[in-house]
């Protein structure tokens, strides 16, 4: 008996050390992306340069609630084409509006901060990135709308993405049918505190898509990939110790952009004046290892 009891406490005693021993080598590290977004960040055009509000236009910098993503990828240099690089994530796509579009019923939706990609480590190729290119589709802000000489608060529903399917899509408690497709521009509005609400395109080919590899990996017409560069590149080896947390920092500074013809800087759709900018302007990824 004696004997007995000497093996379960030898057993037992084992069991600890053996249980952590197994944690330790299946432990797992991830590549995070997370957005942010910044009105401060420089206002880019679509070379990627420092730009102001034209004139007879005026803009302001949004209070951004959420935003999501089609596309995603890490490109090692200036010479590497779009597709090229290592591709992170590739949202849903349908054909159910006729031509290919992104699925907006699938769409990851995220608020700043709030985790939009978490792969395996393992699963990025090892090498060296220089730049981050990101495909923005939906973002959702508040504006500021002038009517009758009062100011009232919206919430605004602009979708950048190339081409975007939706059954519907809400601001609230305000419901937009649509059950088509929507280019590049398609916006929906509506107030905070009052049943008013409304939706329209903005022109083709008008929204801002900051490329400052333009001249050299240029991106396709119509599409939203937004390209930046890492202050210093981002080094994969697939046997990193710990996560890999990639911030997307967007820039916000006057990116809702409409003709001012008032003029008087305030946005007063009533006196007719249009939406014709809605572009993120500009990429600053940054890392933490």
């Amino acid at each position: 008996m004696k004997k007995f009891i000497a093996i379960v406490v030898a057993i037992v005693a084992f069991v600890p050390f053996y249980s952590c021993d197994k944690e330790e080598t299946s432990t797992e590290h991830y590549l995070i992306l997370k957005f942010k977004f910044d009105p401060t960040q420089a206002r880019l055009n679509n070379l990627g340069q420092p730009t102001a509000v034209p004139v007879g236009h005026a803009a302001q910098s949004p209070v951004f609630n959420t935003i999501s993503s089609h596309y995603v990828e890490m490109a090692p240099n200036a010479n590497t084409q779009l597709g090229q690089g290592t591709v992170l994530y590739h949202a849903p796509e349908t054909t159910a509006g006729g031509t290919t579009a992104i699925d907006f019923s699938q769409a990851k939706i995220v608020a700043q901060d709030e985790v939009f990609l978490k792969i395996p480590l393992k699963q990025v190729t090892a090498g060296t990135y220089q730049w981050m290119r990101v495909s923005l589709s939906y973002q959702n802000y508040g504006i500021t709308v002038r009517h009758s000489g009062a100011d009232y608060q919206g919430t605004l529903a602009s979708f950048v993405g190339f081409n975007t399917y939706i059954t519907n899509h809400s601001i609230g408690n305000t419901f937009f049918t649509v059950n088509g497709n929507r280019s590049q521009g398609y916006w929906a509005f509506a107030l905070n505190d009052f049943p008013y609400s409304s939706s329209g395109q903005a022109p083709a080919g008008a929204t801002t898509v900051p490329n400052p590899l333009a001249a050299t990996s240029p991106i396709p017409a119509g599409s939203c990939v937004v390209t930046g560069q890492f202050a210093v590149p981002l080094q994969i080896s697939g046997n990193e110790s710990k996560d890999v947390v990639v911030t997307l920092s967007l820039s916000t500074n006057h990116s809702f952009e409409w003709i001012d013809s008032t003029p008087d800087g305030k946005y007063e759709p009533s006196a007719g004046e249009t939406v014709v900018d809605m572009g993120l302007r500009g990429l600053l990824p940054t890392y933490v290892k």
